[in-house]
């Protein structure tokens, strides 16, 4: 039936079918226009989300972290019925701990016998009487006893030997000796650790472990230590990192990303407080998942963040790099090729639109499965 405005006199006049058969076209339009308006009301959410909606993979909830303002809305649900007093104040059972545990704890420490605590004759005499006492055993117990760090000077002695004729006359042999981390240094290897512990694992700076040395007696400023971890990473780590590297080079599947990171200053950069600095980035370059035998993880830092960062450092890769979408690894694959750039999958989980969004599942829902 062709589409037309009825007036009430000209609809008294249609037959039963005519109307049965106009009410069903009116439904058929009323779907399509309900259709039209949810596909262009999704197509709204989608450009408002692209256009102003976050572009990282933070979550809106994340467990164990509290939210301030919606979580009593998110948590709150009438259906839930309150758990039985049985369920709320279950029956406390003491674990007991189980024998010979300590002593599995501390077998691993160094072990030192205290003398026994004894009783003198004179003292159970006095307490018992005269010969009203005798051995019954021994009441043993372990406790743990913490010991400083030590310090040693170690004196080196090398011997020194002159030729006195023959074909090494007036020539000097020494005798073998440790070779020195650090040349000239009072540094060991042992020492040069403790400071590396403690700048990298600990997170103290310099400051406060060259006070830790004074406090000990050992008279080393800030700029000492800089120099030996300085002097350790020019001597051994940066060779030890080129190697890291070629072997990278021999997987054919890496991994690469970049984050931003803050620095006190640039080096020869004035360090005044006033002045704002543009940001630092720390690249990071590992083996894949397919090299799990042999994981390779390097870590390079660069005040830039431009294509030129991965161009210079993945110069002769044949290969390819695993990363999230930014322009600069494709440039890298234009650029060189041998050279493959390939996105992660998380990252492609952008590019996914559930229309009308993800649902809300809360506490005592089953998960979807997609």
């Amino acid at each position: 039936m062709p589409k037309q405005s009825f007036k009430k006199e000209e609809l008294h006049s249609l037959t039963s079918s005519e109307k049965d058969t106009l009410i069903l076209g009116m439904q058929d339009e009323i779907h399509a226009l309900q259709r039209n308006y949810e596909q262009l009301l999704e197509q709204f959410r989608v450009f408002e989300q692209q256009r102003f909606g976050r572009h990282t993979e933070k979550l809106d909830q994340i467990t164990g972290q509290m939210n301030l303002f919606d979580e009593t809305e998110f948590l709150y649900d009438p259906s839930i019925p309150e758990p039985s007093e049985e369920e709320i104040l279950p029956a406390v059972t003491r674990k007991r701990r189980p024998r010979g545990k300590r002593e599995e704890d501390l077998k691993g420490f160094k072990q030192e016998d205290i003398p026994a605590h004894d009783v003198s004759r004179e003292d159970l005499d006095r307490y018992f009487g005269p010969g009203n006492w005798r051995y019954f055993g021994d009441d043993t117990f372990k406790r743990l006893r913490y010991i400083p760090s030590e310090k040693v000077v170690e004196n080196h002695v090398v011997r020194v030997y002159v030729g006195t004729g023959g074909d090494h006359q007036d020539e000097f042999l020494r005798g073998d000796h440790p070779a020195e981390p650090i040349e000239n240094s009072i540094s060991t290897p042992s020492l040069i650790g403790a400071v590396l512990n403690g700048k990298y694992v600990l997170g103290l700076p310099y400051e406060r472990i060259a006070g830790q040395f004074q406090e000990d007696g050992i008279h080393v400023s800030k700029q000492d230590l800089a120099n030996w971890v300085m002097n350790v990473y020019k001597n051994y780590f940066r060779p030890f990192c080129a190697r890291l590297k070629t072997e990278l080079f021999t997987c054919h599947v890496n991994q690469s990303d970049e984050t931003p990171v803050q620095v006190l200053h640039y080096a020869g950069e004035k360090t005044d407080p006033s002045v704002k600095r543009s940001k630092s980035y720390m690249w990071v370059h590992r083996s894949g998942e397919f090299y799990r035998d042999r994981p390779i993880i390097l870590y390079e830092y660069n005040k830039s963040r431009g294509s030129e960062v991965p161009l210079a450092y993945y110069e002769g890769y044949q290969g390819v790099i695993e990363s999230d979408a930014l322009q600069q690894y494709h440039i890298l694959a234009d650029k060189s090729p041998g050279i493959t750039s390939a996105n992660c999958w998380a990252h492609y989980s952008r590019s996914i639109v559930i229309p009308g969004g993800l649902p809300t599942i809360r506490m005592n829902q089953q998960p979807l499965l997609i």
